[in-house]
């Protein structure tokens, strides 16, 4: 059973209802292995969470104090845009894959690339979530078809004219049907970062997955990624309607 603590500092959502205990990917044990049953059961879950920070990059402690103790607290309050001007900021969860057959490809909102769990590349998007709410975005990956993959980078996003990473604070959590959670936190500064390779999942083809941390930060989007990693695809640039929705 989650304790109060846990649900105080976010640690817990949804996509975890059963209490699984959680593995933290980091620099130092950047690596964990998908085994049995958690490889090849249902779908395997990714979720990107994350939030903004509440007072300016570099801004320290007794900044913070004196800007809520000045005689300007009992000045009109200026509209929440000029307050907390990182409001909009706009992540988006994706992939690359490389499936066993050779072909390639993405799953993201832009282009409305939303995959397929039935058909390749057996990964899914549910949505575009423009605003960070709690549930954040999600992927689903079809382990019943785990030979089927060759690799899997999972990938995060961010659009011109928005906040870079450097005023969020994003998490990557990987949710299989058995065994731990696995964490990625995406919390390095990289202001001038515009996409960040988050994960990558290999099969190794001895009947498990590799789940290996890579937190990449790459100052351009796709199109650099893919250099990084070879997928050798062709990219023309997206954009987003006023609405969120993606062209």
């Amino acid at each position: 059973m989650a304790s109060v603590w846990e649900y105080l500092r976010g640690e817990r959502n949804t996509l975890d209802p059963g209490g699984q205990h959680k593995v933290t990917l980091t620099k130092s044990k950047p690596q964990h292995a998908l085994t049995g049953a958690a490889a090849t059961t249902g779908n395997l879950y990714v979720n990107l969470h994350w939030r903004t920070r509440a007072s300016a990059p570099g801004a320290s402690a007794g900044e913070t104090l004196r800007r809520w103790f000045s005689p300007r607290i009992l000045s009109p309050m200026e509209p929440d845009s000029y307050q907390r001007p990182d409001v909009n900021v706009d992540l988006d969860l994706a992939c690359m894959y490389e499936l066993s057959d050779g072909k390639r490809g993405v799953v993201q909102p832009l282009g409305k690339l939303f995959g397929d769990l039935q058909r390749p590349p057996y990964v899914k998007l549910s949505g575009d979530d423009v605003y960070g709410a709690p549930s954040g975005e999600t992927m689903y990956i079809n382990l019943e078809k785990k030979d089927q993959f060759k690799r899997l980078l999972i990938f995060v996003y961010i659009y011109d004219g928005t906040p870079a990473f450097g005023q969020t604070d994003a998490v990557v959590t990987i949710v299989p049907q058995t065994g731990p959670r696995i964490e990625i936190k995406l919390e390095e500064r990289a202001p001038a970062a515009r996409s960040c390779a988050v994960v990558l999942i290999e099969n190794t083809g001895d009947g498990q997955l590799t789940v290996r941390r890579e937190v990449r930060y790459v100052n351009g989007f796709q199109s650099d990624i893919d250099r990084l990693y070879g997928f050798g695809m062709q990219w023309q640039r997206g954009y987003k309607t006023p609405s969120g929705t993606a062209e």
